[in-house]
C-alpha cells in the first residue's frame, strides 16, 4: 500500500508517522525535514532526552520508545523519569517508576528524585511510603539510602508532621553513619525544631562536625518559633556567620513574642554591625511592625526613608507595613498617602487602609475604601470584613455594619467566625442596643468565647445596665477560662460606678479566690527617638520623682479646665484623697507629664497604651489639652483618641 502526502511517498507500515498526545497539535505530524524527530535508535533517543525537551516533544519521544519496543531499556526509562520530573509531570514519572523494567531495581538516584518530588506535595505521605518500599526491597541487588535520601525523607517527615517516622529515620541515619553529615544534620535540626524538641535539636547540632549558616539559623528559628528568645539570642550571639535570613528570624521572633523594643534594637545592630548584610523585605516588615506596635513614629519614618533611598522594591508587603505603621502611629494622612501611591492595591493594601481608618474612628472613610475595593472587583477576606465592622463599631454606623455582617456569607462567601460576632456585638452594644446584642450572642451557631461576652459586658458598663451584666456573668461562669479576667473587673467597675460597694466587695473577693489576673496598665511614649515605658504607679523610671511632682501641678492646672478626678472605679476601701492619688498615677497620665516636660511647647505628644483608656484619664487629657494647648494623641487597646482644645476625636464614644 502506498500513501501520497504532500508530494512525498511513505512506505507502509507508517514507521515515520509521529503520533502526538497533546491536544494542541494534530494527531499526525509530518515535519518539513523528513529526518526530524524520526529516531528509533536508542542512542539517538537518549541524546534527545538529555536535552530536557518540553512536555509535548517529550511525549513524542516517549511514544517512539513504546512503539519501538524500547520500553524495557533501563537507561531510557531513567531518562524518561528524569524528563517528566523536570517538566513537573510527577504522575507520569511515578507510573514509569512503578513499572521500572527488570531485572534490576531503580538506582538510588532515582529513588532520591522520587522521594524529593513527593516530599513537596501538600498533605501527602507518599515520600515516606517510597522510602519504606526502598529499604524493604526484596531483591538480590541492594539499593542503599544515601545522605540525599535521608535529607529528603526527613524533610518530608516534618512537612507532614510525622515526628515518630522522623525519629525512626534518625535511628537509621545513626546506623548508616550519616548523623554528622551537613545536609542530613540540618534536616534533623529542622525536624526537631518543628516539634519544639529543642533538646534533641541541640544534641544533633552538637554532634555535627561541619556547620553552615543554615545550621545555626535553623536552631535560632526553633527557639524563636517556640517563644524561647533567650535560647535564640544565645545561639545568635555566637553565630560565626549571619545572613539576611538569620537577622529576619531573630527580629521576627521578637515581634512575634511582643518584644518590640528588642526587635528594633536588633534591627539597629544589623544596620550598624553587619555592613555585609542588607535588610531584606522580611526584616523591614518586622521592623515596621515593631514601630507600629510601639507607636515609634520617628523610627518608622526613618525606615520609610531608608526603603526609599536604598532602592528597596516597594512590594505589597512593604506598602502594607508602611500603611499599618503610619496608621498605628497616629499619622493617618501619611498612611493614606502611601496607599494612594499604589497603582493597583491588592487585598492586603485595602485591608490595612480600612483597618487604619477604623482605629481612628473614621468609619465612613473605612466604608468608602471598602466600596472602592468592591468596585475594583477585589474580593474581601475575613480580616477585611472584620476591619470594616470595627470601623462601623467605633463610628456608631449600626445600619451599615449590620448590612455587612448579615450579607457577608451570601455576597462574599465568608462564614462569620467568632471574631466577626464579637465585633458585631460590640457594634450593637456601643450603640445601646443591649438586648439585641444579647440575643445575637445567645443565637450564635458558634460557642461564644470570653471576648464576645466581655464586649457585651463592656457595653453594659458604658450604659450602666447592671441587671443585664449580672445575667451575662452567669453565662461567663460556665466558660473554662481559669486564671484570666473573665469579666469580674468590668462588673466590679460597673458596680463601683453605681455606688454598689457591697457587690463590689463580693466580686473582688471572688476574684481573689479564683486568682484572677488582669494586665497592669502600661503606656509608651517616644521622645527624641527613645522609647520610654510607664506602668501604673510607676517607680522605676529614672526621672519618676520629677515626673510625679510635675503631674501634680499639671492636674491642678487641669482642674481650671473642668477636670475633676473620677474616683468611682477606685478601690472602695480607700479614702477620697487616696482614691484621687490612685487614679492620678495611671500610666498614660505619667506618660503625658513626661511628654510635657521633655518636648517643646506645641509638639504633639503621642502615647500608646495596652488597655482601654479609663473615664478619668479621658477627662483629664481633654482638660490638659485645653489648658496647655497642643495635641495629645493616645492609642489605646481599641482605637485612637486625639485630644485637642478640650475635645476628643472619639466624641466620648469609645
Amino acid at each position: 500500500m502506498r500513501v501520497k502526502l504532500r508530494s512525498r511517498t511513505l512506505e507502509a507500515p507508517f514507521k515515520h508517522i509521529i503520533f502526538r498526545s497533546s491536544t494542541t497539535f494534530p494527531a499526525i505530524f509530518v515535519p518539513s525535514n523528513p529526518d526530524q524527530f524520526i529516531h528509533t535508535n536508542p542512542h539517538t533517543l537518549s541524546q534527545l532526552l538529555k536535552q530536557r525537551p518540553p512536555l509535548s516533544r517529550l511525549k513524542q519521544i516517549h511514544a517512539q520508545i513504546v512503539t519501538g519496543a524500547l520500553s524495557s531499556t533501563s537507561h531510557l526509562s531513567d531518562s524518561l523519569i528524569h524528563c517528566y520530573l523536570y517538566t513537573k509531570s510527577l504522575t507520569i514519572a511515578r507510573a514509569l517508576f512503578d513499572r521500572y523494567p527488570p531485572p534490576f531495581p531503580p538506582a538510588t538516584l532515582l529513588w532520591n528524585l522520587m522521594i524529593r518530588n513527593h516530599s513537596k506535595l501538600q498533605n501527602s505521605s507518599e515520600s515516606i511510603v517510597l522510602f519504606r518500599r526502598m529499604i524493604t526491597l526484596d531483591h538480590p541487588v541492594r539499593v542503599a539510602p544515601d545522605k540525599y535520601t535521608f535529607t529528603f525523607v526527613i524533610t518530608s517527615c516534618f512537612r507532614q508532621m510525622e515526628k515518630v517516622e522522623g525519629q525512626v529515620v534518625h535511628g537509621m541515619v545513626i546506623k548508616n553513619g550519616y548523623e554528622s553529615n551537613l545536609y542530613v544534620g540540618n534536616s534533623l535540626i529542622n525536624l526537631y525544631c518543628v516539634f519544639g524538641d529543642m533538646e534533641d535539636a541541640h544534641k544533633v547540632f552538637d554532634k555535627m562536625s561541619d556547620r553552615d549558616v543554615f545550621t545555626w539559623t535553623s536552631l535560632v528559628t526553633g527557639y524563636a518559633k517556640h517563644g524561647e528568645m533567650g535560647g535564640a539570642c544565645e545561639i545568635f550571639g555566637v553565630m560565626p556567620m549571619r545572613n539576611e535570613v538569620s537577622w529576619a528570624v531573630i527580629i521576627s521572633g521578637f515581634v512575634g513574642g511582643g518584644m518590640y523594643v528588642e526587635a528594633l534594637r536588633y534591627f539597629r545592630d544589623m544596620l550598624c554591625d553587619d555592613l555585609r548584610v542588607k535588610p531584606n523585605e522580611a526584616v523591614l516588615v518586622c521592623a515596621l511592625a515593631a514601630c507600629a506596635h510601639l507607636g515609634a513614629l520617628n523610627q518608622g519614618k526613618w525606615i520609610d526613608v531608608y526603603i526609599d533611598k536604598s532602592g528597596t522594591l516597594q512590594s505589597s508587603n512593604i506598602c502594607t507595613a508602611l500603611i499599618d505603621m503610619y496608621a498605628k502611629c497616629g499619622m493617618i494622612d501619611c498612611a493614606s498617602r502611601v496607599f494612594s501611591k499604589i497603582s493597583r492595591p491588592d487585598i492586603l493594601n485595602y485591608t490595612s487602609m480600612i483597618a487604619g481608618f477604623s482605629i481612628h474612628g473614621l468609619g465612613k472613610d473605612a466604608l468608602h475604601v471598602f466600596q472602592i475595593m468592591l468596585a475594583e472587583n477585589v474580593k474581601p477576606n475575613e480580616v477585611t470584613v472584620l476591619a470594616v465592622l470595627n470601623g462601623c463599631s467605633h463610628s456608631g454606623l449600626v445600619k451599615e455594619g449590620s448590612s455587612i455582617f448579615n450579607n457577608m456569607e451570601s455576597l462574599w462567601g465568608i462564614v462569620p467566625r467568632v471574631e466577626h460576632y464579637g465585633c458585631y456585638v460590640d457594634l450593637l452594644g456601643r450603640a445601646g442596643n443591649l438586648e439585641r446584642a444579647f440575643e445575637v450572642v445567645k443565637s450564635m451557631p458558634l460557642e461564644p468565647d470570653i471576648v464576645v461576652w466581655r464586649a457585651l459586658l463592656s457595653a453594659c458598663r458604658v450604659h450602666r445596665d447592671v441587671d443585664l451584666a449580672e445575667q451575662i456573668m452567669n453565662y461567663i461562669e460556665k466558660l473554662d477560662s481559669t486564671g484570666c479576667d473573665r469579666g469580674e473587673v468590668l462588673l466590679s467597675n460597673l458596680n463601683a460606678s453605681l455606688g454598689k460597694w457591697e457587690r463590689v466587695s463580693q466580686v473582688r473577693k471572688l476574684m481573689g479566690e479564683r486568682n484572677t489576673r488582669s494586665n497592669p496598665g502600661c503606656s509608651w511614649i517616644e521622645v527624641n527617638g527613645v522609647l520610654h515605658e510607664f506602668r501604673v504607679a510607676d517607680l522605676l523610671h529614672p526621672q519618676i520623682d520629677t515626673i510625679r511632682e510635675n503631674l501634680r501641678e499639671i492636674l491642678k492646672r487641669a482642674s481650671t479646665g473642668g477636670y475633676a478626678a473620677n474616683t468611682m472605679q477606685a478601690s472602695f476601701d480607700l479614702s477620697e484623697e487616696e482614691k484621687e492619688q490612685a487614679v492620678a498615677w495611671h500610666s498614660e497620665k505619667l506618660a503625658v507629664a513626661f511628654g510635657l516636660i521633655s518636648t517643646e511647647p506645641g509638639v504633639p505628644i503621642r502615647i500608646v497604651k495596652n488597655l482601654r483608656t479609663c473615664e478619668d484619664c479621658h477627662s483629664a487629657l481633654k482638660a490638659i489639652s485645653q489648658v496647655f494647648g497642643g495635641e495629645i494623641i493616645v492609642r489605646d487597646r481599641s482605637r485612637f483618641h486625639t485630644f485637642k482644645q478640650g475635645h476628643c476625636s472619639c466624641n466620648d464614644y469609645w
